[in-house]
Formats: C-alpha cells, sequence, structure tokens
C-alpha cells in the first residue's frame, strides 16, 4: 500500500509547529533584548515566512519516495 500525508494534516502540523518556534523566537528575543515589543514584532514576522517555508517543505518531501515504506501488516 501507498500511503501519502492529506494537505490539512501538513497544515495542522505546520501551525502546531510554528505556535511553539514563534513563542521560542519571541522568548529567546526578550532575553536578549528586554523589549517585549521587539519580541512579537520579530516573531510576527518570523512566523509568516516559516509558516509558507514549512509547508512547502512538508509537500515537496511527500513527493519523494525515499525512506518510505508500507506498515507492517498491510
Amino acid at each position: 500500500m501507498n500511503f501519502r500525508e492529506t494537505r490539512l494534516r501538513s497544515l495542522v502540523k505546520t501551525l502546531s509547529w510554528r505556535a511553539l518556534a514563534t513563542l521560542t523566537t519571541m522568548g529567546l528575543v526578550y532575553l536578549f533584548t528586554g523589549e517585549v515589543i521587539i519580541a512579537v514584532e520579530v516573531g510576527a514576522l518570523e512566523v509568516v515566512a516559516k509558516l509558507l517555508l514549512f509547508f512547502l517543505h512538508e509537500r515537496v518531501w511527500n513527493l519523494i519516495s525515499w525512506g518510505k515504506k508500507v506498515a507492517e501488516g498491510e
């Protein structure tokens, strides 16, 4: 059997990862600058760029068969 991840699954994974990663970025920027506004601004720019890049990265990898195999017993 050949399985592919749906676009919806890729999107949900993208959103959950970006939330965690953006909060991490904002926390680090705040630690370095002590400025909440700067941390939020950097986080806002970062989230938009990386949401798109991660989604595209997932979809491209889904086209590559290397490293995929059918689950045992199916």
